[in-house]
């Protein structure tokens, strides 16, 4: 048997159960992992409570992220084997598979080896927000070390990993974040630049920050009426990523700044990598060569052990953390 946690209606962290199930087996192209750790995401709070892209079918189960041992492979999988230590990408979907548990199963083209030396805690905390903040940086934008990107929610998985990646290849970011507690975090962290949302002028900081020209890349999870304010600190040509909408606010748009800067915003989905083979294997062999090089050190924010689900995503909901929040099973 296994212990899955699971839902049987929408609702707060107290809907969530750990449940005994079947031991799932691996179909073909899936190997069977036995979890050590498990990262929590937003996406899952949003998923449990219904104000996802996906409707939970019940009893439904979730989680993107996890690190283990392959306890058993299926058939035609490839460059796996029983034994090895791994990390699942976010390469699946809530309606088809679930990491809340001691024994899940994956896609194999969502496992990836561990480096060596990477604590269980540690991996589970990569590879989400590395991906992520890959997709739009690098892939997308280019980033280079001549440029600035201003990271909304800085002191969130996505943005600390966003930061390291920024720092990898030279360019300078701007980091945003309203509690003066995570702006301190920040600074700790290794930002040079850390911006109060509600307390800083953001255009006029920004804009000094970046010697008159603007940033050339946002990556923001916020919205909401601060970031009209971000979009006219942006260069000519600048790419604008809006990955969430933590703000229930309505969003304004400089219109006017919009065209004549030739501004691009655009939605950003991590699925735009991990649903594409190609930049799924390129992503994997950046963020591999930057844990194993040491550049890239995932921030783990508080460690719950598994039969403390419930009170781990009340913490993850209370936007106290600075970084990951990971869940040990076994």
């Amino acid at each position: 048997m296994a212990r899955h946690v699971r839902f049987h209606e929408t609702g707060g962290p107290e809907v969530l159960k750990i449940e005994e199930v079947e031991t799932p087996k691996p179909r073909e192209g899936e190997v069977l992992i036995r979890v050590h750790a498990l990262g929590l995401n937003r996406a899952d709070s949003m998923y449990r409570s219904g104000r996802y892209v996906i409707e939970p079918q019940f009893p439904a189960t979730m989680g993107y992220e996890a690190s283990g041992y392959i306890d058993a492979v299926g058939a035609k999988v490839k460059g796996l084997a029983v034994g090895d230590a791994v990390s699942v990408f976010p390469a699946l979907m809530f309606d088809e598979y679930g990491l809340y548990g001691d024994l899940v199963v994956a896609p194999a083209r969502a496992v990836v080896k561990n480096p060596e030396g990477v604590s269980w805690e540690t991996a589970a905390a990569t590879w989400m927000p590395y991906t992520t903040a890959w997709g739009a940086l690098i892939d997308i934008a280019n980033l280079s070390e001549e440029d600035f990107v201003v990271l909304g929610a800085a002191s969130s998985s996505v943005g600390l990993a966003a930061m390291e990646i920024a720092h990898s290849v030279g360019a300078t970011p701007i980091a945003l974040t309203r509690k003066d507690e995570k702006a301190q975090e920040l600074l700790k962290a290794g930002a040079k630049h850390v911006l109060q949302v509600g307390v800083h002028d953001l255009e006029k900081e920004i804009m000094a920050l970046t010697h008159g020209k603007g940033a050339r890349v946002v990556f923001d999870p916020v919205t909401g009426p601060d970031f009209e304010n971000i979009i006219k600190a942006t260069s000519k040509d600048a790419i604008v990523f809006i990955y969430g909408a933590l703000s229930h606010d309505a969003t304004p748009i400089p219109v006017m700044h919009i065209l004549g800067k030739h501004t691009t915003i655009r939605g950003y989905e991590f699925i735009e990598v991990t649903a594409d083979d190609e930049k799924l294997a390129r992503a994997k062999k950046f963020i591999s060569e930057g844990m194993e090089s040491g550049q890239f050190k995932a921030k783990v924010a508080k460690v719950f052990p598994f039969d403390q689900i419930v009170e781990a995503t009340q913490f993850l909901e209370s936007n106290a953390q600075f970084g990951k929040i990971i869940v040990t099973v076994n």
